[in-house]
């Protein structure tokens, strides 16, 4: 196996927070629920952005003046922020701490923090049935599904926008470091299994001119990946197989000589990723590429950033199907080795935290 990628530091291998540190995490864990709510509150508010406007501080009495909220609304929730963090307090004015600022501005956890309070939020109580069940029994928040993935082309609004906000921030900032690795050997015919809008066919298309593109997905994402490509005026290139990948009875399209998988097996339990993966190796020669791209928590840079995909796995746990998760990558490389491929290739640090790896049979 070719391994392009800069050496990580394991992580999570010791325990070094300091005794006061660790009483400061346990108490903020022990509040979360009102740490996330009044934090919600004061950015939903615009209560820190009003904060953030004076730049000189700002009074309790001059902030209730500008948003829609009682004196007592705005001091119970300032004084919480000074304990979260997100704002500091001098000679009775408050100012927006380095944490609040990330908290109003940044890309990442703007998005992550939509995600949360549309999409998990309502269903997060369900943590312990789900397990319990193997099944999304938060997803009822939401509508009456079976899976996520079943109700996503209809789901309410504004749930549907902050999960496809949140799934394309992170597909998307991987695409421009996969496609040269993909057309490294330019292929004729690439399947692309669970192509849910179309983004990355479409990127395939404006890429390479010359590639002809499969869809992989169900009815719904189906027909949303059809607009879009359509509309981008590549109607003719593109091939859509309705295909629930986890029916036993359904085989994928043959004929493609390269298979591309992104976000795709993590929504999947074991079995299932070994299943699909068996699927595609029935259809697949010794010279058929397979690329799969993901997001496994042991294989970031930054704890941080391995934190933010452990917790995506609660989402999966609640909201999505039950039973999957964001992988650890030696748990996911066994599940590969057991459907017959083998890794000939792995690209750490795609994008934001994502790992490419290539597959080929065995």
């Amino acid at each position: 196996m070719t391994n392009t990628s800069t050496v990580l530091k394991p992580l999570f291998e010791e325990d070094n927070v300091r005794a006061l540190e660790a009483i400061d995490r346990a108490q903020m864990i022990a509040f979360a629920p009102y740490v996330w709510e009044a934090s919600r509150l004061l950015r939903d508010k615009g209560i820190l952005h009003v904060v953030e406007a004076a730049r000189g501080g700002i009074s309790i009495a001059d902030v209730a003046g500008k948003v829609n909220m009682s004196h007592y609304g705005v001091r119970i929730l300032l004084e919480a922020g000074l304990g979260i963090g997100l704002v500091y307090r001098r000679e009775g004015l408050y100012f927006l701490a380095k944490t609040g600022h990330i908290l109003l501005n940044h890309d990442m956890t703007r998005v992550n923090f939509d995600f949360m309070r549309d999409v998990c939020y309502k269903g997060s109580g369900a943590l312990e049935t789900s397990i319990e069940n193997e099944k999304p029994e938060g997803l009822k928040s939401l509508g009456d599904w079976g899976t996520l993935y079943e109700g996503l082309s209809v789901f309410p609004s504004p749930a549907k926008e902050s999960w496809l906000a949140f799934d394309h921030y992170y597909s998307d900032n991987a695409f421009p470091e996969a496609l040269p690795l993909v057309f490294e050997i330019p292929p004729a015919r690439m399947l692309d299994i669970g192509g849910n809008t179309g983004k990355w066919t479409l990127q395939c298309l404006q890429y390479n001119p010359d590639v002809q593109m499969g869809i992989v997905d169900l009815p719904g994402q189906l027909k949303m990946a059809a607009r879009n490509i359509d509309a981008a005026g590549f109607t003719g290139r593109v091939s859509y197989h309705e295909h629930n990948v986890l029916n036993p009875e359904l085989e994928l399209p043959a004929g493609y000589d390269t298979i591309w998988m992104s976000q795709f097996l993590d929504c999947f339990a074991d079995k299932e990723i070994v299943a699909i993966l068996e699927k595609c190796h029935r259809v697949s020669d010794e010279n058929t590429r397979i690329f799969i791209n993901e997001t496994f928590w042991d294989r970031q840079r930054f704890p941080t950033s391995a934190f933010a995909l452990q917790m995506t796995s609660l989402y999966f746990t609640t909201m999505a199907n039950g039973n999957s998760q964001m992988y650890d990558s030696a748990v996911f490389y066994d599940l590969v080795d057991k459907a017959g491929f083998r890794i000939v290739r792995q690209h750490d640090l795609i994008g934001l935290s994502h790992t490419i790896i290539e597959l080929r049979k065995k």
